[in-house]
């Protein structure tokens, strides 16, 4: 197409920018605060009425206050002192539900004051690519604004995958997404997916009583994960009621106006009150008309990025869920500003996905850094392993939750820290400490640090203490 031909199929930009974000979840606030503290003009664009993105109202925020609802119930049940003073909580999961949505209320507060303060301008509506300068808004009231920019990034997130055969618009079947809406507590489930969503909510509502099937579709739970670790959160969740079928594939579903019933390839009928759907997620670019810059999502709608989060136009960037994993919303927020220094000045400190730390809200919790057992073993490298186990710990005994273990990795001879991985109570909080050890550089990443700092007693954090002695008496 002509220079000339273009101008005229592309209308006079109502409004010029350095830089437009797509998306106001953790990956378009990172990129968008850090343009503006460079200085240039910034614009975001948000498609729904107020801004967070999924993170905020669908996906990270509501789920996790549900689960410290439903963790908060829990406690009280479980304590010997109530149970005898006859003291037992049962609230619904609606009422439970509800407890989420102040803190929706302070998040989205918190974060519209972001873009106040720092004089970026947010536009509410659908955005697409008109051309590789100008995006498209389109306003709820069918309104259009042309935006032009000199550099975008896309942080439009992603949506549960929906395959067309299930009927998703029926009463008892849900997805992650649509959970949040389910109007009373089940008495069975059946989820679909033994991802890091379906395990969280699997612990969620096995919490809550509820008969629960988890279908996996490979044949260990979160196989990402050290071996260790993978088989402490199968033996948890089955210990608590949780029926664990592996290896399995959906053939159809049957609905009921009672209840669903998920056919198995292999012949397993699995009926019960509702399905959860929690086997992948796509991303959000259907919208976004990326073919008339040239750009081609992969098959799960995801956009494919080099090092520095550039797309195949050098000046569009994608971050976050819509270029796959790790799928973290830390990750996320760090990929925003990373891209944005990039597009500034030419080049920025690489993220190195395996230095973000991994936080799974299973009960108890899961974080985990470094390398597993598998990939050391397999990369010859020579480790011992020091274990921290809760239930030794005075802290854990005193907070009633002795289940879990610290587990560090580290190398034989020059002790140097390879791996954290932790499962228990406060997993994502411990593994910090672990971080900025191994973010040390030379020897100031060993296993004497552990050894040699006196830690508060008692608390969580003398677990790796623990461990450090634990793995160094290995060695002789």
């Amino acid at each position: 197409m002509s220079a000339e031909k273009k101008a005229h199929s592309t209308p006079a930009a109502d409004a010029q920018f350095d830089v437009i974000v797509i998306g106001t979840g953790p990956g378009g606030e990172g990129a968008a605060m850090e343009a503006t503290k460079q200085g240039k003009s910034v614009a975001v664009v948000e498609k729904q009425a107020r801004i967070g993105g999924n993170c905020t109202h669908l996906g990270t925020i509501p789920s996790k206050s549900l689960r410290a609802a439903i963790y908060r119930m829990m406690e009280v049940n479980s304590n010997s002192n109530f149970r005898q003073l006859g003291i037992h909580i049962d609230i619904g999961f609606r009422d439970l539900r509800r407890s989420a949505q102040s803190v929706i209320e302070l998040q989205v507060k918190m974060r519209r004051r972001f873009y106040e303060r720092n004089d970026v301008r947010v536009y509410h509506g659908v955005a697409s690519f008109l051309d590789d300068q100008t995006v498209q808004v389109e306003n709820n009231d069918g309104s259009l604004l042309a935006l032009a920019a000199n550099a975008f990034v896309v942080a439009t997130g992603s949506r549960p995958y929906r395959p067309r055969e299930i009927d998703f618009s029926h009463p008892r079947v849900y997805d992650s997404d649509t959970i949040l809406d389910l109007p009373e507590t089940p008495g069975s489930m059946t989820i679909y997916g033994a991802g890091v969503i379906g395990c969280e909510y699997a612990s969620m509502f096995r919490s809550l009583s509820v008969k629960l099937n988890l279908v996996n579709t490979r044949s260990n739970l979160l196989e990402f994960l050290d071996d260790e670790i993978c088989d402490a959160l199968s033996y948890h969740l089955r210990d608590t009621g949780v029926r664990i079928r592996h290896n399995e594939v959906f053939d159809r579903i049957e609905t009921f106006a009672d209840h669903v019933v998920v056919h198995l390839k292999s012949g397993k009928q699995l009926k019960s009150d509702v399905l959860l759907w929690a086997n992948g997620r796509s991303g959000n670019t259907e919208e976004l008309n990326l073919s008339s810059v040239g750009i081609t999502p992969n098959h799960r709608g995801q956009i494919e990025v080099n090092e520095n989060f550039q797309s195949v136009k050098p000046h569009i960037y994608a971050v976050g869920d819509v270029i796959g994993p790790p799928a973290l919303a830390s990750a996320a927020y760090a990929q925003g500003r990373i891209a944005t220094r990039h597009l500034g000045n030419g080049h920025c400190k690489e993220l190195r996905m395996e230095d973000v730390p991994t936080g799974i809200y299973t009960s108890p919790e899961i974080s985990s850094l470094g390398r597993t057992e598998r990939q050391l073993t397999e990369e010859c490298v020579p480790y011992e392993v020091g274990h921290s186990m809760f239930k030794s710990l005075a802290r854990a005994q005193i907070m009633g939750q002795p289940v879990g273990m610290l587990k560090l990795l580290f190398h034989r001879e020059t002790l140097e820290i390879l791996g954290i991985h932790c499962f228990g109570v406060n997993a994502s909080e411990i593994i910090h400490i672990g971080q900025a050890i191994m973010a040390q550089p030379g020897e100031g990443n060993t296993l004497h640090y552990f050894m040699n700092r006196t830690f508060n007693y008692p608390t969580m954090a003398e677990a790796y203490r623990v461990a450090a002695l634990n793995g160094y008496n290995r060695l002789f």
